[in-house]
């Protein structure tokens, strides 16, 4: 059997052919698209693993956990989590002006892929919601917060800090991984599909892109997918 020059030093031979095309990403991605083919060889795709997506016994589980510690943001930060789906990257940049009371709606600006949106949530969440942003965290009755969610230090909170808060109550709660705010999002909207909204529904207020459903889902509106949500979130486990 041959054997193979390693990938390191074949690409070092490669590019004394290439550099002089200038190339740029999508040049030598075509290049190997092409090199591959008349190599005959097939692209294989590698199985996705499913999500790990914790049980409403979990769940609920990891809510009285937080509950009975009396740290009201942190059960506020919980829901908003679950009721909306939003990454934690967006959660952290929520201000106190992107909440939308009258309509339970909150904007997302600039979230994944630099998209602006809107994600609802539940008429019941509504007043707890309104209670937490009239409140100030600080002891300065000068001091105005900007953030949904801010510390004790009058700072918001990071990507970091929020995951610290979740993976200490997953500990409490024993569990062997931590409930982390993508679990948080790939319960909900698996609980949504479970309970008969259909993907093109949960699409616009949940950042994701599809190639293929783009047509269908540039028809729909927030409203639309609204009413549904409305329709099966006050049978929301928590």
């Amino acid at each position: 059997m041959i054997e193979r020059t390693t990938a390191q030093k074949k690409a070092k031979e490669l590019s004394k052919f290439l550099r002089e095309e200038n190339p740029d990403y999508d040049y030598l991605k075509n290049v190997f698209k092409y090199l591959r083919k008349e190599l005959e060889i097939e692209v294989v795709s590698k199985n996705k693993k499913l999500p790990y997506v914790p049980t409403e016994d979990e769940l609920k589980k990891f809510y009285d956990i937080i509950w009975a510690s009396d740290k009201h943001q942190d059960v506020i930060i919980l829901k908003t989590f679950l009721y909306t789906g939003i990454r934690v990257s967006e959660l952290i940049n929520v201000k106190l002006t992107d909440v939308d009371f009258r309509n339970c709606q909150i904007r997302i600006s600039e979230g994944k892929g630099n998209k602006d949106r809107m994600v609802p949530f539940p008429d019941t969440f509504r007043e707890i919601l309104s209670m937490h942003c009239k409140l100030n965290t600080s002891n300065d009755i000068k001091y105005k917060r900007t953030y949904l969610f801010e510390s004790s230090w009058k700072k918001k909170y990071t990507d970091r800090g929020i995951r610290k808060i979740l993976a200490k109550y997953s500990k409490e709660a024993g569990f062997e991984r931590n409930i982390s705010p993508h679990k948080l999002r790939h319960f909900l909207f698996t609980w949504l599909k479970r309970n008969g909204i259909d993907d093109a529904l949960i699409q616009p207020y949940s950042g994701h892109e599809s190639r293929k459903s783009l047509e269908i889902y540039s028809k729909l509106s927030i409203t639309d997918a609204q009413n549904e949500y409305n329709s099966v979130i006050k049978n929301f486990p928590i």
